[in-house]
């Protein structure tokens, strides 16, 4: 019997985690084939997600003030539901949590419980040692669903395929995109270890080579002094795409190379390879997670190094906030993997 009629989601942010909740939202459609699914999201995240197939969306602005949550509250109080998924723990959100009628709220374990999430949900989920992306998928099998296979199907429209294809359509061969800026700069490797790379690559493969990246000024900058370091022709898409154009692209490419941030949920999703540089998380809680093989994980070393800690006895979610983390990731330990993928 069919318990839950109406499901609500909460996840506003960040781009990474919201990409990896879309399996959990598929899961919970093919086991609740006629329910009806209400994801409360943030604007920048709608942006990719809107016409995602079976979901209502409510867009949430980033609540800053009281009479942002007195708008929230006016504009939820009608609404009712059975199940509350409270999968963002903030104290931005768990304030909200309150405004959504649900008599069960499934919310994080308590490690995971920031802010008082635990105040404001009825139900938790485990705590393990395990991706991000299973993680999640524990809010669909505490409402009893058992086929967790991942299906992303993400909304991209046939203008933004054609618009990739233009854009890659100007040179023939091998595509090798690099997103090369995280959110963090801690995440970020050496600008002068991309130049080598994009050097090496197109004289070994001779690849195309396209950078990606958001609209910041920090991430332009970056882009326009990466090309002329390298010394080599690439496509500049820095800064010149909305988020279903970068999924077209990123799903047109042969591979991804990039730092821990959200491109690197979002190739995956789309099929593309993915090459992770990862020092600062452990990939197995965040990296690619269908590209884990072609990761280059210097994680241990970095805890050893910086931490002066055993990797194997650190707790799960242990960062290492140290800016050098990244340089132990040499140029030859990322050819080494894209050749599993170019030289196919």
């Amino acid at each position: 019997m069919n318990l839950f009629h109406r499901i609500a989601l909460l996840r506003l942010s960040a781009l990474g985690d919201v990409i990896l909740m879309v399996p959990v939202v598929r899961a919970i459609q093919r086991h609740f084939p006629e329910a009806q699914v209400t994801w409360l999201t943030g604007r920048p995240a709608y942006t990719l997600l809107e016409g995602l197939s079976g979901v209502e969306f409510i867009v949430i602005d980033k609540p800053r003030s009281i009479n942002d949550y007195r708008q929230l509250h006016r504009e939820l109080k009608s609404r009712k539901f059975d199940v509350l998924l409270a999968a963002q723990a903030s104290l931005r959100t768990n304030l909200i949590y309150p405004f959504i009628h649900a008599p069960i709220k499934v919310g994080f374990d308590a490690s995971r419980s920031r802010d008082g999430h635990g105040f404001f949900i009825s139900q938790r989920i485990s705590a393990r040692q395990e991706h991000l992306l299973e993680g999640f998928m524990q809010f669909a099998q505490a409402l009893k669903v058992r086929d967790c296979s991942l299906t992303w199907d993400l909304p991209i429209a046939q203008s933004d395929w054609d618009w990739a294809r233009q854009q890659l359509s100007q040179r023939s061969g091998k595509w090798l995109a690099i997103n090369p800026m995280a959110s963090k700069r801690e995440r970020n490797w050496p600008i002068s270890r991309y130049a080598e790379l994009i050097r090496d690559a197109v004289a070994r493969w001779q690849v195309n080579v396209v950078i990606t990246g958001g609209n910041g000024t920090e991430e332009k900058t970056f882009a326009t002094q990466l090309i002329a370091m390298a010394g080599i022709p690439c496509f500049n898409c820095v800064g010149h795409s909305s988020l279903k154009q970068l999924a077209a692209l990123l799903g047109s490419v042969d591979v991804l190379v990039s730092p821990d941030t959200g491109p690197v949920h979002l190739a995956d999703a789309m099929g593309t390879a993915v090459v992770g540089l990862y020092a600062v998380a452990r990939p197995e809680l965040s990296g690619p997670y269908r590209s884990s093989s072609l990761v280059v994980n210097v994680y241990p070393e970095a805890v050893a190094t910086f931490l002066h800690r055993d990797p194997h006895t650190v707790p799960w979610g242990t960062r290492v906030h140290h800016r050098a983390a990244m340089s132990l990731i040499s140029v030859q330990s990322v050819m080494e993997k894209l050749a599993r993928v170019l030289c196919e």
